[in-house]
């Protein structure tokens, strides 16, 4: 591509990502109600049909065409156009394992992860787009829990359980998920008593650039971000502003857009109890954190930011999606739909997924 066409395409993406943002912090009244075409073409999301009622925790967004699935009953699901149709890919034998975190490097490879005590946490991997696939780590240790897993790359990554011996467990892969290590926990700070990971939405655990990595947690008596700059060998820890003191309540999901500024989400799952302050942001790596001034009304279990933007980004849960346009400062809600998780690619490829096999894809 010539100079031109790259600054073309530039400009391009810039004005398309500014008007996706306009388009869906507008109020509605501000949609003129004689403009039916215009409004037909606001932004939102567009429910797909993925031919299962699992419940999908798992979710890889490789572009606007490609996103891979993954949920209860050991189910794990493909697309190749767009979510008009899905292909099973679920692994054989797998009707009894619980995934609840996916990561895709593109169409045919994909690691995803069970989760579970001992041999139920297990991570699974494929290069042939699902036709078949490899187990790659099976967890023999009855304390361990794994939650979550992320990469850095298409050959290095993490995956975190729950406290053993008091200290989170860090899994280390330097070759795609085809061999696993425990790394050692010399530099990873205490855990709280009762803190945990939240296998809710493959958000617990997230990275950004070649070596920086974040863990959410909840259940001790506060809600703490550990921060490792190292791929995981290191740790800091910060209390969030987020409520815990309860097993149903913390950190769920975190999303950093580069090595600084990131968005915790979270509150308390149980549908009978409020979540005041279900949002905070940091903007120096997580090293503090400050609480929403609006913060989604409930809680809220995924959350991922609008691609080429700074300060657009959006929050998923049960009762529905928040926007905020300022970097997580103010969110409100856009949609009342449920949804688990959510994840964004660069060519606007924003996906969503969660209880009886919703699929959604934002539609521009």
């Amino acid at each position: 591509m010539t100079s031109k066409g790259k600054t073309r395409r530039a400009v391009s993406v810039g004005l398309c990502a500014a008007a996706v943002t306009a388009v869906l912090a507008a109020p509605a009244q501000a949609v003129p109600a004689v403009d039916r075409q215009a409004k037909a073409h606001t932004p939102g999301w567009s429910l797909k049909d993925s031919g299962t009622d699992a419940r999908l925790r798992g979710l890889a967004s490789v572009s606007r065409s490609t996103a891979w699935v993954a949920g209860a009953k050991g189910t794990v699901l493909r697309t190749y156009d767009g979510g008009r149709s899905w292909l099973d890919v679920s692994p054989s034998g797998a009707e009894e394992l619980e995934f609840r975190d996916i990561e895709a490097f593109d169409a045919r490879r994909a690691v995803v992860l069970a989760i579970g005590e001992g041999e139920a946490s297990r991570v699974l991997r494929t290069e042939d787009g699902g036709a078949t696939w490899t187990e790659s780590f099976r967890n023999t240790d009855p304390r361990a829990f794994y939650d979550c897993v992320t990469f850095f790359d298409s050959r290095h990554g993490l995956a975190m359980s729950d406290p053993v011996d008091g200290k989170y467990r860090i899994l280390s892969t330097g070759d795609g998920g085809r061999s696993w290590k425990v790394l050692p926990d010399a530099g990873m700070p205490p855990a709280l008593p009762g803190e945990a990971g939240f296998a809710a939405s493959g958000q617990c655990v997230v990275s950004s650039g070649p070596k920086d990595v974040w863990l959410a947690t909840g259940g001790g008596a506060t809600a703490r971000v550990l921060h490792s700059a190292d791929r995981g060998l290191n740790w800091t820890v910060a209390e969030s502003t987020i409520p815990a003191g309860d097993p149903a309540r913390g950190v769920f999901a975190l999303a950093f857009r580069d090595r600084t500024h990131g968005l915790a989400v979270g509150g308390d799952y149980r549908p009978d109890q409020a979540s005041p302050r279900a949002a905070a942001v940091t903007q120096d790596g997580g090293h503090t954190w400050q609480q929403s001034k609006n913060p989604p009304p409930a809680y809220r279990s995924g959350v991922a930011w609008l691609p080429h933007s700074r300060s657009a980004a959006l929050a998923v849960g049960p009762t529905g999606t928040d926007l905020t346009t300022d970097g997580g400062r103010t969110w409100r809600t856009v949609d009342t739909g449920s949804f688990d998780t959510v994840d964004c690619t660069p060519d606007f490829g924003c996906w969503a997924s969660g209880e009886k096999g919703r699929v959604a894809r934002l539609e521009y």
